[in-house]
């Protein structure tokens, strides 16, 4: 069954990481240069005093300068700053750790290890009175804070990394506040050219334009293909060459067309501005109806498996997957991804585009260049194969279907050849979610068991092949209302109660009931 679906909101810090352009790396030259300017020497009227995040640093011993550089207790600046620190009085090393981040550096020595990378110093670590003083620029620039020379106050202020997150955050809040809205027509003249349909030789779904001959759809709709095409509103066929990214765990992937796609991209961003109650549009092929547009509210902001989903009421069904779907102020937010069938409340969800803009992140170009179609889990040809090799197969590759209402299991497969020359394929479906949701799923079934006769038809081209998948259950009281055929006693007051529930035959052709 699907798991519960636990709500979650990203924190204001995280947010304004990804706002923040990444920080640069910490070179030479950055750390050679860093003395605090020599007014920093303080005046006999003045103390020197060190700033951070603008509350006055209270020191266990008072900050210097010498020769234009400032120094100041290692504990004192380490704690401010968020990090831990280590003091091995036998070698005489300072050790400081902030997440991914580890400094080492030696008192009197010039230099210091900034995670595994030697850098050098102006001015080493000392001890002085039993107190350990180091460079406040150095270590603050270390870990990723900011510093300026305040001559009017004497004093060296230094603003943290996460001080400066906040404030961009709080600066984009401001931001949003301006932000022009767009109408469902303007949202459509906007981005309906972007949006593509996509035909595999497996499947049909939807993608999203991102920029030169990328493509951005969900994992499921690419997998297991060997050809595909990119259509747009506009009647052109764009060939696939390949996958260039995936993350199936978040179903995105990010596809690649032979030649330039000479339309508008669609910018990936965070997708921040996703807000429960907030107006959002939907555009994708469901069913195969290209570009179909609808709209709706964000139902709920939900987190599973490490995944952020957005829940709308936004209408979508088998082929949306893969398509955009735009929050009011013209911003993908989502890749629509899976709904539930069945049901007045209209419970769809989209992946968050924070993954889709990590996967293009880190895209190389040598993946762009060799982009080619994944590996499918299946062989390429069957003939020749024993049933025990075909029964094995069948329980890697089918023992369970992901349905809008949960997982069906399927067991106790097998595969035989009847006197008839029929390859007869044989499975029993969980009992209990056949009773529970049998009629919603019917049409999920039927698809799932075209599907394996259109890849057995593949595999073994001139067999006739047959799949019954059957419904069983004992009971300890005679039913009612079954086929004659279809109710067994097994003595002791038990019987038992047998049927086929998926009766599939391919061969050139295709016949399929589903009994629901």
């Amino acid at each position: 069954m699907k798991t519960k679906l636990i709500k979650t909101l990203l924190s204001p810090l995280l947010v304004a990481g990804l706002l923040l352009a990444p920080l640069p790396g910490l070179s030479g030259s950055s750390l050679e240069a860093a003395s605090i300017t020599s007014k920093a020497v303080a005046s006999p009227a003045k103390q020197l005093q060190v700033i951070v995040d603008g509350k006055k640093l209270t020191l266990s011993a008072a900050a210097y300068a010498e020769k234009g550089v400032t120094f100041v207790p290692m504990r004192d600046i380490f704690t401010a700053l968020g990090a831990s620190v280590t003091w091995e009085s036998k070698t005489q090393t300072i050790i400081g750790r902030k997440g991914n981040l580890s400094i080492s550096l030696k008192v009197g020595k010039k230099e210091a290890v900034i995670n595994s990378k030697t850098v050098k110093l102006d001015a080493p670590a000392v001890v002085r009175k039993g107190v350990t003083f180091v460079p406040v620029r150095f270590i603050s620039e270390s870990l990723r804070a900011t510093v300026k020379w305040d001559s009017a106050a004497n004093a060296v202020r230094i603003i943290s990394e996460e001080a400066a997150e906040q404030a961009e955050y709080e600066k984009w809040l401001e931001q949003q506040k301006n932000l022009p809205k767009l109408t469902s027509e303007e949202l459509v003249d906007k981005f309906d050219e972007s949006i593509v349909m996509i035909m595999t030789n497996r499947a049909q779904g939807s993608g999203v334009v991102i920029g030169g001959n990328l493509i951005l759809t969900n994992h499921h709709v690419i997998a297991d293909a060997a050809s595909a095409t990119a259509l747009t509103i506009n009647g052109d066929e764009l060939k696939i060459a390949g996958v260039v990214n995936y993350d199936e765990k978040a179903d995105l992937a990010i596809i690649k067309t032979d030649k330039p796609i000479n339309i508008p991209s669609v910018e990936l961003g965070y997708g921040l501005n996703s807000f429960k109650g907030g107006k959002v549009v939907a555009i994708g092929s469901p069913l195969g109806v290209q570009n179909t547009v609808s709209d709706g509210l964000i139902s709920n902001i939900t987190y599973e498996n490490g995944i952020r989903y957005i829940q709308t009421s936004t209408p979508i069904d088998h082929g949306s997957s893969g398509g955009a779907l735009f929050n009011e102020y013209g911003e993908l937010i989502g890749i629509t991804t899976l709904g539930y069938s069945g049901t007045n409340a209209h419970l769809n969800f989209a992946v968050s585009v924070i993954h889709a803009a990590n996967l293009r992140s880190e895209a190389t170009g040598e993946q762009i260049v060799g982009a080619k179609f994944l590996p499918s889990s299946l062989p390429e040809t069957l003939v020749g194969a024993s049933l025990t090799e075909i029964e094995k197969l069948l329980k890697d590759q089918y023992s369970s279907l992901v349905t809008t209402e949960g997982e069906a299991g399927f067991t106790k497969w097998e595969a035989k050849r009847d006197s008839s020359g029929w390859l007869v394929l044989t499975a029993d479906i969980d009992p209990l979610f056949y009773m529970y949701y049998g009629p919603e799923t019917a049409q999920e079934l039927r698809m799932w068991a075209i599907n394996i006769g259109y890849e057995f038809h593949s595999m073994l081209p001139d067999d006739k092949i047959q799949l019954v998948i059957s419904f069983q259950r004992d009971y300890g009281f005679e039913p009612r209302g079954f086929a004659a055929d279809e109710v067994t006693p097994l003595g002791g007051g038990k019987w038992r109660v047998r049927y086929p529930v998926i009766d599939m035959q391919a061969k050139d052709e295709l016949y399929i009931k589903v009994r629901d």
